[in-house]
């Protein structure tokens, strides 16, 4: 203190000291980076992906998914190599070369791979009589269909009377439900509603010239041991006393290509072989281009009387 009293007044004031603070900031918080957003993004984009395909299954049918899975296989690559288009100058050996697209095999030229527009697929050499045909069978459901709703002691089986195109043609499926059955238990009698619905089906069809077959089914229901009665037998029984039906309601006898008995073969319901809409009699229009229902050998005759009463135990 005495030093700075003698200090005079111009003498200059010692500097302060110069006090330097370092301060050390901490690192923040993980959420607070950026790694959070790219699986935020990875995670929209998956969910868009997913909303998108089940619009897809959504919007199309089973042809058009059929379709789509045909065009984005990776197999259709193993078709087009080796074949018009896959080498040479221009990327091809010749503009009229064999193709080996699958839509048809063996043919001249180049074509296009397009997405089948029904389950048929490739070029259809019966096309035009097909497509004639399925505007016969449409207009033939719709007249069965009218038949039924009609008819109030019938309107109550229209859910037992399925439609089906098949290679074969349209075939109609009459089946049986845990409340109706079309015959008497483990016998080939048609029920009284079931013979006027067999006769509906052939009033319905008597207007077209198709070949017909008539098939009859079975649960896989067993027999009792010690039965000589199988469900071989009972389908076929079954065929033949709907096709006597169809024929006293009006369907020419050589109309008929065949009858037969296919016992559990065929069911309509795979996953459960015991569920009653197995039990069915289906009648088959075959295609009049003559690439589906074909006609047998010409009958040699016909035993005498119906078919015998079968029953179960």
């Amino acid at each position: 203190m005495a030093s700075a009293a003698r200090r005079g007044r111009n003498e200059p004031v010692q500097p302060a000291p110069i006090i330097v603070k370092k301060v050390v900031e901490q690192g923040h918080a993980g959420h607070h980076g950026g790694a959070w957003k790219i699986a935020y993004v990875d995670f929209v984009t998956a969910m868009m992906a997913f909303f998108l395909l089940l619009w897809i299954l959504g919007a199309t049918d089973e042809n058009q998914r059929r379709g789509l899975a045909d065009y984005f296989t990776p197999t259709l690559i193993e078709y087009k190599q080796n074949s018009a288009g896959s080498n040479g100058i221009m990327g091809g050996d010749s503009i009229v070369a064999a193709d080996n697209y699958p839509h048809r095999a063996g043919q001249t030229g180049s074509r296009a791979i397009t997405i089948p527009r029904d389950a048929t697929g490739g070029v259809n050499e019966g096309a035009a009589p097909r497509s004639q045909d399925r505007e016969q069978f449409g207009r033939l459901r719709a007249e069965l269909m009218r038949r039924i709703e009609n008819d109030p002691e019938l309107r109550r089986l229209r859910n037992h009377v399925s439609f089906t195109e098949s290679d074969e043609g349209l075939r109609i499926d009459l089946m049986d439900e845990a409340n109706f059955s079309m015959f008497r238990v483990g016998t080939a009698q048609l029920l009284p509603e079931a013979r006027r619905l067999v006769q509906e089906v052939a009033r319905a069809i008597n207007g077209m010239p198709n070949q017909v077959v008539v098939r009859g089914h079975t649960d896989s229901l067993p027999y009792s041991a010690g039965q000589t009665m199988n469900n071989w037998m009972l389908s076929t029984a079954r065929a033949e006393s709907t096709r006597e039906t169809l024929q006293a309601s009006g369907v020419p006898i050589d109309r008929i290509a065949r009858i037969e008995g296919v016992a559990d073969r065929q069911p309509f319901v795979p996953n459960d072989r015991y569920d009653p809409r197995n039990r069915r009699i289906s009648v088959t229009l075959g295609w009049s281009d003559g690439n589906g229902v074909r006609r047998g050998p010409p009958p040699t005759g016909r035993p005498e009387g119906g078919p015998p009463a079968l029953r179960r135990n």
